[in-house]
């Protein structure tokens, strides 16, 4: 795949990854979709470095809830935002309460079918880079070492005053410890380390600053309205360059940051094929569709294969 610069303004100055723009190869024209493994199979067999991004439907498995529905419309009120969160003390209560709640469960998640089996792939030297969506970390944990967390990690906090970095799990213990009793609440499960709190008052809930700055800390995570490190999507880029076909794992694509490298994959002419139990932005740009549990399909055929449970779609 050919990647160029745009020309003009843009070529003279270090362009924004939009900027950035393919040759004209025309790309393969979509296939209808499939219910079959086996042709996931096939396509993977094809190809020798794999391009592979994956959402929320590779992690349901692991107890982590989805946003979307079949339709890739959100199942629940959207994710805070980043200018809410950082302008509004009640908001960031709100959201380090529930997060307390939640973040015991979301730590105990274990790797699934899914993750394993991608790190097999990644084994056999036929994966370039797996850019991930999630925020879980599971596929480090399954093996996977060409993993670029396009969204960030859940585990670690960041300070934006100072950028300092620490692990969630310590600031997990400081939470608990300024707020007794909060760890006892009945909470329901929700994605990404959230926690559904009925009827509760958050405007006693303390929410530590950074001891080394007095800075405010959030998770390090991009957050709805963030912009992903501009390094990040860079590394990614090259990555994609440097590959001969794309797989995209339970990810609706809804969000704009993923959703890119499937069009810049397709417009390049590189083969795209899309697993997920969902309509998905990318259908029309796909050469492969299969409609199945990201788990079940990605599993290796024989007896291992009906490892994992079905899932759900993605984020």
């Amino acid at each position: 795949m050919r990647f160029r610069r745009a020309h003009g303004a843009c070529a003279r100055a270090a362009p924004a990854p939009s900027t950035w723009v393919m040759d004209a190869i025309p790309h393969p024209a979509p296939v209808a979709g499939s219910d079959r493994p086996d042709a996931l199979h096939e396509f993977l067999a094809r190809h020798r470095r794999l391009f592979v991004l994956t959402g929320a439907g590779c992690s349901t498995a692991s107890g982590i809830p989805d946003y979307r529905d079949a339709e890739g419309s959100w199942k629940r009120v959207q994710p805070v935002t980043f200018q809410a969160f950082t302008g509004d003390a009640a908001i960031r209560r709100r959201y380090w309460a529930r997060s307390l709640a939640g973040w015991p469960r979301f730590a105990a998640a274990r790797a699934n079918a899914a993750h394993q089996s991608l790190a097999a792939i990644e084994g056999d030297g036929r994966i370039e880079a797996l850019v991930t969506q999630n925020v879980d970390g599971l596929h480090q944990q399954a093996g996977s070492h060409t993993v670029i967390d396009l969204h960030g990690r859940l585990d670690r906090i960041v300070c934006l005053g100072c950028g300092a970095l620490s692990p969630r799990a310590d600031f997990q213990h400081e939470l608990v410890h300024r707020n007794p009793g909060w760890d006892r609440y009945a909470a329901g499960t929700a994605p990404d380390g959230d926690a559904d709190l009925d009827g509760v008052d958050f405007a006693g809930f303390a929410v530590p600053a950074c001891p080394r700055c007095g800075g405010m800390l959030k998770p390090d995570v991009v957050f709805y309205g963030e912009s992903v490190p501009r390094a990040r999507v860079e590394a990614a880029m090259a990555h994609l360059h440097g590959s001969d076909g794309m797989l995209v794992a339970g990810s609706s694509l809804m969000v704009y940051s993923g959703f890119r490298f499937a069009r810049m994959a397709a417009e390049a002419g590189m083969p795209l094929a899309v697993l997920n139990l969902g309509r998905t932005r990318a259908d029309g740009l796909a050469t492969l569709k299969v409609h199945a549990d990201c788990a079940l399909a990605l599993a290796r055929p024989g007896p291992s294969s009906r490892a994992g449970r079905p899932g759900s779609i993605d984020r």
